[in-house]
């Protein structure tokens, strides 16, 4: 494969769901009457100005015009696409060298990139960087995209599958657990250890062992593949009906709030209208244009 042709690769699996998605934030963002978190009205050509920008991967910057919402946000319209900004960095920075770099030197970026991970999270008590440009969050999430990006590829240089029956399902059984987990109280740095240690400890193991499952069938297979195929498309599209949902709480400052009473249906509405609008883009939108950019 030559490095155009991977690049093409990456933008027809990635590209398609991030202009989705920032289509449905601009969309629903008008809906919710076009408004900052501080209550401040945003001009309908700024909206248009920001969806433009998440479409073509640009971010804003706090404060800047295509910063519609206000909280400092690189995607406004559609916050999770900070993610896939710095997926796109590191799709660059493999075709160039990282698949260059031999496993001694692999080594020794992810254990860097480690290190950094663990000063960011024991200095600020969480992993919560990448998504803003305020204080240092472009380095934070370019060392929280190194990381894991690096230590796959070691990953996939170095382990062997096990063959353990059924490790896929204790594995999931275990995230679930991680998922549950409360952060921890006291100095700031003791939740951050904790947090480090299942990035770079806990979930490589989970997934080295759960690619080790050698027990599933047929039907098995069918599910985490279909499960696996709508994951992306409920990412990309998911974000910007809980702004909907936090408008309606009052989670976004705007002085109303709502007892539980009133929230638990609205979130429960919110959640299955994200899966069947990412099940939707899924199968009428990202796969059809996928396999038709492929074939030209």
């Amino acid at each position: 494969m030559t490095t155009g042709g991977f690049f093409k690769r990456r933008l027809i699996r990635l590209h398609p769901m991030v202009v989705m998605g920032a289509l449905i934030g601009a969309i629903t963002f008008l809906v919710q009457g076009s408004v900052k978190w501080d209550g401040t009205h945003v001009g309908t050509g700024l909206v248009m100005l920001s969806m433009l920008f998440a479409m073509f991967m640009i971010p804003s910057v706090p404060g800047g015009a295509s910063e519609v919402r206000g909280n400092g946000e690189m995607f406004p319209l559609n916050g999770p696409s900070w993610s896939l900004f710095f997926e796109y960095i590191g799709n660059i920075l493999y075709a160039i060298l990282l698949r260059r770099l031999p496993k001694w030197a692999l080594a020794v970026l992810c254990a860097v990139s480690g290190c950094l991970l663990i000063g960011i999270a024991t200095h600020d008590g969480f992993l919560g960087v990448g998504w803003s440009f305020i204080d240092h969050g472009f380095w934070g999430g370019l060392v929280r995209m190194l990381f894991p990006y690096t230590a796959g590829m070691l990953m996939a240089r170095v382990f062997k599958p096990l063959k353990i029956k059924g490790s896929f399902l204790l594995c999931g059984l275990a995230l679930l657990a991680v998922a549950c987990t409360p952060a921890l109280g006291g100095a700031a740095w003791h939740n951050g250890l904790l947090e480090s240690f299942f990035i770079i400890f806990l979930f490589p193991c989970l997934v080295w062992l759960a690619a080790s499952d050698s027990s599933y069938g047929e039907r098995t297979k069918g599910v985490c593949t279909f499960l696996g195929d709508l994951s992306y498309p409920l990412y990309m599209v998911h974000y910007p009906l809980f702004y909907l949902y936090y408008n309606y709480i009052g989670f976004d400052g705007n002085g109303v709030s709502k007892s539980f009473a009133e929230a638990w249906p609205a979130a429960l509405l919110t959640v299955t209208a994200s899966l069947l609008l990412a099940w939707f883009c899924m199968k009428f939108y990202d796969i059809p244009l996928r396999r038709r950019l492929s074939r030209e």
